[in-house]
């Protein structure tokens, strides 16, 4: 595998309007995916035009290296149903400090070690639910064993720490949340509690699912023994006393979050996003590669992006 570049503190730093440094990139690399969570946000997208190919991710994530951006997080749909992700992971993973993925862990098990060796790092699952009934009812079928199989390789490749993604839902499995604290805890990964947003398909009145995660961070807060703030939206991270630990996503009507955002994203046919809630202020930057364009056009494009940015929730 080729020595990771790290970043330099010469290197220019992206800042939008608001004064916000943008230091790593979620990419897109498929809209494919074979469950069919009915809460599912599909990164923002609707109506994708294709798939970028490694190469044109490559040459992005480069270009955004070289702009100051040192992390990536590969995405979906299901980002392992392509069977070139070895490659993309590959091909990124020289350009910048840090590449971790997030997956449904259906596929996890035949490709850890193997994605390792590439050069990922670590992995986000989604698993929702540690009952397998529940599990089945919200992604829409019994791969429950499978998704086990997959966190436990993960942590044996080395590919830590390994996040659970829990999105928390009313009626559907808030009442595991203490179960799936002690199942994260046993198998040594962070449990990531996710707050349910108004853009997941198929469901109408958001409040029918909404669960209101900030008093379990009051609670968490009392229970622990250490709390850490991550530079990326003020998330905390609360490692429980006697062991466990619980990192709290709520975005929701939270100013905190949007304004200590760091991330752009890069779409699964090629625009980069500035924003996970709007579809409206894209940028080309694949199309251009694909007209033969240069890399300070690419730069200009990431540029336009950036200035793009606005809190939405202010």
């Amino acid at each position: 595998m080729p020595a990771r570049q790290t970043r330099d503190e010469e290197k220019p730093t992206l800042v939008d309007p608001h004064g916000r440094s943008v230091n790593s990139l979620r990419v897109s690399i498929t809209q494919r995916c074979n469950f069919d969570c009915f809460f599912c946000h599909q990164e923002g997208e609707s109506g994708p035009d294709g798939e970028a190919t490694p190469e044109e991710i490559e040459a992005i994530v480069s270009v955004a290296a070289e702009l100051g951006i040192g992390k990536v997080k590969i995405t979906g749909g299901e980002p392992l149903l392509r069977e070139d992700v070895v490659e993309i992971v590959r091909r990124i993973s020289s350009h910048v400090g840090e590449v971790s993925m997030t997956t449904n862990g259906y596929l996890l098990a035949e490709r850890a070690c193997e994605l390792k060796e590439a050069g990922l790092d670590r992995v986000n699952v989604s698993f929702h639910s540690g009952n397998p009934d529940v599990f089945c009812k919200i992604i829409g079928s019994d791969s429950y064993p499978r998704v086990r199989e997959g966190i436990a390789t993960a942590k044996d490749c080395g590919l830590n720490p390994v996040k659970l993604n829990m999105v928390v839902m009313k009626g559907i499995n808030e009442e595991e949340i203490p179960r799936m604290i002690e199942f994260a805890k046993e198998v040594g990964a962070t449990l990531q509690l996710i707050e349910y947003q108004p853009l997941e398909k198929g469901v109408t009145d958001w409040s029918d699912y909404h669960f209101d995660l900030k008093p379990l961070e009051e609670e968490f807060e009392a229970r622990s023994s250490r709390v850490v703030e991550r530079e990326m939206h003020r998330r905390r991270q609360y490692h429980l006393v006697g062991g466990g630990v619980v990192e709290v996503v709520r975005p929701m009507h939270n100013s905190d979050f949007c304004m200590y955002c760091t991330r752009l994203r890069l779409t699964s046919d090629g625009d980069l996003k500035p924003c996970l809630m709007r579809d409206d202020n894209h940028v080309e930057a694949v199309s251009l590669l694909r007209n033969g364009g240069s890399r300070e056009s690419i730069k200009a494009a990431f540029r336009e992006a950036v200035a793009k940015r606005e809190p939405f929730w202010g």
